[in-house]
């Protein structure tokens, strides 16, 4: 699947320091330890519905990843998935009478578009659930053939995997049964389902019904579940222990807990990613912002009306990633004013030296994505440009660019 159009970054003299970020199942802050190439899987969008606040602060969490572990001298194989067949598509294109694909379609390219604007640096591979189809039933088949996974006896003969397949099953959440059993029901699980063996065994493979896409498969036609989606398509281009799993706090469980499990099933129990990292839930008017709610915003709309996608950035970046926080009018107002006032700071014929601002917003950024800091620091620096001025007429030109390549904010 084509990815979209790439931004270029700008060279900033020097290194980072290296990127530390806190670990959803260790519950701690510690180091991220690549190789050469950072390898990162970031969750994708189910499209059936347009990009909202609440994606734009996932993705724009991971582009800062992305930038911070560049600008540590790796490079960085990024892949995202998109869920372009799954039933939140078939049920939203039934209600409004089209096609499930030419919805799916138009939605992924909404949100290209929103993502080249917001200029989230592209994954090095974007892989839609449909063209991973022969990589599901690979993998469906090895977790059968090991007993990690059966088919029910019914009348549609899906596959399920055993919840007890992995020792570890649970170490990523922390959840204990009862908030297991809660969220799965909530969030896409079938703990109902006749002839499972465990309320909480996993859908892998849904058996052809009347009326569903289907694609054949040595056990029966069918399509996959949600959570082995993600598994192979991680696992056959990153492999087993990549360095980052990642999505919102809302896929902890059961998505990303049943992916890594799955993963682990067939890798002699290694953990699936060394470090698991959720961003915070965004919210209007004291309510999480979701599509169930009806109290979207949208990152299309707000450029349509005009708001410069830089201002999105920073009026997300103005709270910690993994805090829930709320979206207000304030918090655009605000924003808009920071990034007039960096702008005429960075356009200053002379100005305080950079170095000491750029030195502080590497190290604010590798300290667990500290934005609130890393934009103090340049509020810090714009202040002092404005108010009482400075000698050095480079020192513009290179707070431009270290904005621009480590925050994805363009001043010049």
């Amino acid at each position: 699947m084509q990815s979209w159009s790439d931004t270029p970054i700008p060279a900033v003299p020097g290194t980072g320091p290296p990127l530390r970020l806190h670990d959803t199942a260790d519950s701690c802050t510690r180091p991220v330890t690549p190789g050469n190439t950072a390898t990162m899987y970031v969750c994708g969008i189910t499209p059936y519905d347009a990009t909202h606040l609440g994606h734009a602060a996932t993705y724009l969490t991971f582009d800062l990843v992305n930038r911070v572990l560049r600008d540590a001298g790796h490079e960085v194989h990024y892949v995202q998935n998109v869920t372009d067949v799954d039933d939140p598509l078939f049920e939203r294109a039934n209600r409004d009478g089209v096609d499930w694909r030419d919805l799916g379609t138009g939605e992924i390219e909404l949100f290209r578009e929103d993502m080249a604007a917001l200029r989230v640096l592209p994954p090095r591979e974007y892989v839609g659930a449909i063209e991973s189809v022969e990589e599901v039933v690979e993998l469906v088949g090895k977790l059968l053939a090991s007993g990690a996974a059966y088919a029910v006896e019914d009348e549609f003969p899906d596959i399920y995997f055993r919840t007890d397949a992995t020792e570890q099953f649970g170490y990523e959440s922390g959840y204990d049964r009862a908030t297991m059993e809660r969220l799965f029901a909530e969030r896409g699980g079938d703990p109902d389902r006749p002839g499972k063996r465990d309320p909480l065994d996993a859908l892998l493979w849904r058996a052809e019904r009347p009326g569903e896409p289907s694609w054949p498969s040595p056990f029966g036609p069918g399509r996959p579940g949600w959570h082995i989606e993600c598994s192979a398509i991680a696992v056959n281009r990153l492999g087993t222990e990549f360095d980052i799993q990642g999505g919102g706090s809302d896929l902890i469980y059961p998505h990303h807990e049943y992916s890594a499990a799955h993963g682990e099933a067939l890798a002699a129990g290694r953990r699936f990613a060394r470090h698991y990292v959720h961003t915070g839930m965004i919210g209007l008017d004291g309510e999480k912002m979701s599509k169930s709610k009806g109290n979207l915003v949208l990152v299309s709309k707000l450029r349509a009306r005009g708001v410069d996608p830089a201002v999105i950035r920073l009026g997300l970046f103005a709270g910690h990633y993994r805090a829930d926080r709320m979206w207000t009018d304030s918090v655009l107002t605000e924003a808009d004013t920071r990034l007039r006032r960096w702008r005429e700071a960075a356009a200053v014929a002379a100005a305080p030296p950079a170095a000491d601002t750029v030195a502080r917003l590497r190290t604010h950024l590798a300290d667990d994505l500290d934005t609130p800091a890393a934009l103090a620091a340049l509020d810090a620096w714009a202040h002092d440009t404005l108010e009482y001025g400075g000698a050095d007429p480079a020192a513009g030109a290179d707070i431009a660019a270290a904005v621009d390549a480590l925050l994805g904010v363009r001043l010049r």
